[in-house]
């Protein structure tokens, strides 16, 4: 069997620290995961830890470039792996999820681990490094207000989307917003463990807060009215594309083998020069596939689910085109 297509994705990308505001800067790698940084009166919260420990050295390197004040809280956006498993190398940094979010780490994270690391290698330098899974100091319902000195930082369960736990980190007062990945720019959205049809809403909630920049999960910091109009309507396309053929592929009985090549001859045109298109397509087709047929929570991935997913729909490895659970 022929790898999966990140095992190709082996340059390293180059990182922009763009500044928000005063003491606001989005932490953008070309495509790769972002992370957002925030500094309070006293202290610095990060939004996304990245995925190593080693990894997350990158982003303090930066955060010193332009404050020595210590970084005490880091928020996870969601759960999976190449966002938080770099936490414990923020030293004594409080991290903060949602409940929802830590209720997934209970339940799947050592698997997403296991999964994403053997998916995307290049994203995990410094493997070793990582202690065991990340686990909150702090989590809360729906909604917190952390404030650092004068600044108000909301952190805000905003709804189902990418993960059912999404968070977005919102600056009410500079109308800054770090969005994880419920918005994406230029870069596909990984819908692996999605939730489709609540997905319209939470991008509605977060277009709701007025943001005047933002920082996407993935892509460029959007510097502009007109850059976040534009994320969250090629974000709300991409979702909507999918699901849409997953859906008239299960109402005629379609295979899953037959929905995948249905949903790249109809969505490269328009998609597939985005950022990780080819790696994120076959986990993104089975997630739609499967709330297509009513599974509204999503099956949890392994490293065995990954290869056989990717051996059947890159390879036709299964006679009937559909996965076993």
């Amino acid at each position: 069997m022929s790898g999966f297509a990140s095992a190709n994705d082996l340059a390293e990308k180059n990182v922009s620290f763009d500044e928000l505001g005063p003491g606001l800067y989005g932490w953008t790698a070309e495509g790769d995961p972002n992370s957002g940084i925030v500094i309070g009166d006293d202290g610095v919260l990060v939004v996304d830890a990245q995925a190593t420990p080693n990894m997350a050295a990158d982003v303090i390197n930066k955060v010193r470039s332009v404050t020595d004040k210590p970084v005490t809280h880091v928020v996870l956006s969601h759960y999976h792996a190449v966002r938080v498993l770099g936490a414990s190398g923020y030293k004594g940094a409080q991290i903060i999820c949602s409940d929802v979010t830590r209720a997934l780490i209970v339940e799947r994270g050592q698997q997403d681990m296991d999964s994403e690391i053997g998916r995307f290698p290049r994203l995990f330098r410094g493997k070793e490094s990582i202690p065991g899974l990340t686990w909150p100091h702090i989590t809360f319902h729906r909604r917190m207000t952390l404030w650092m000195g004068r600044r108000e930082v909301q952190i805000i369960h905003v709804g189902r989307s990418h993960t059912a736990g999404d968070t977005v980190v919102w600056l009410p007062q500079e109308k800054v917003c770090f969005a994880g990945d419920i918005v994406e720019f230029g870069a596909t959205p990984y819908c692996g463990d999605a939730h489709f049809a609540d997905w319209p809403a939470t991008l509605a909630a977060v277009q709701a807060l007025g943001a005047e920049k933002l920082v996407p999960g993935r892509g460029r910091s959007l510097m502009s009215k007109t850059d976040i109009a534009e994320g969250l309507a090629g974000t709300a396309a991409f979702t909507s594309d999918l699901f849409a053929i997953a859906r008239a592929g299960v109402a005629k009985g379609a295979t899953l083998k037959q929905v995948y090549d249905e949903a790249i001859a109809s969505m490269r045109p328009k998609y597939g020069a985005w950022v990780i298109f080819d790696h994120c397509m076959p986990f993104n087709v089975s997630r739609a596939y499967d709330e297509a047929k009513g599974l509204d929570h999503p099956r949890i991935w392994t490293a065995e689910r990954d290869v056989e997913m990717w051996q059947a729909l890159e390879h036709g490895a299964a006679r009937s085109g559909e996965l076993k659970g």
